[in-house]
């Protein structure tokens, strides 16, 4: 009965919020509040950082109102545009590959992100977004800007439960 209760809060609430009720402490990786860079970063020396929210808005903050596929009308995206938190880290070339909480990851060039492109969102309608919202960090494009926006490469790149992103070669 206990197992099935655990493995019942695992699967709806995230291995975090499990690990929690159980008593152990998640290890950053697990944590879904936070947001981990590591890889090729100048400003760090290579050895990463790790970022809240709180950090974020302190990073290019930005905001921008678009429509989505995968949600209903317009929605207000308030984040850290990405290429600011790049050039915060001393990031001017590379791969970005952008993991979320299930592992599933992307790849995005460097080189394809530009100001007024994708944020790292983690408010969506002035209200911080939890992990069965998307949250807490979804890279949004401001797709309703331009054509270019809109198309399955940039959709495939908008992850949503952002728990990483590695800077490689």
């Amino acid at each position: 009965m206990v197992l099935s209760g655990f493995l019942a809060a695992s699967t709806v609430l995230g291995g975090a919020t499990a690990a929690l009720i159980l008593g152990a402490a998640p290890s950053v990786a697990q944590q879904t509040d936070v947001l981990s860079i590591s890889g090729l970063i100048p400003s760090s020396n290579n050895e990463g950082v790790t970022l809240k929210i709180d950090d974020l808005v302190k990073i290019a903050p930005t905001k921008f109102i678009t429509t989505t596929i995968w949600t209903d009308g317009p929605q207000e995206f308030e984040g850290t545009s990405l290429k600011g938190l790049l050039d915060h880290l001393g990031v001017t070339s590379g791969t970005i590959v952008a993991r979320a909480v299930n592992d599933y990851s992307v790849n995005i060039p460097v080189a394809d992100i530009e100001a007024g492109g994708p944020i790292v969102a983690y408010h969506r309608n002035d209200k911080a977004m939890p992990v069965r919202d998307k949250g807490p960090f979804w890279i949004v494009y401001p797709y309703d800007l331009e054509d270019k926006y809109r198309s399955e490469e940039v959709f495939s790149r908008s992850i949503w439960q952002l728990t990483s992103i590695e800077i490689k070669e």
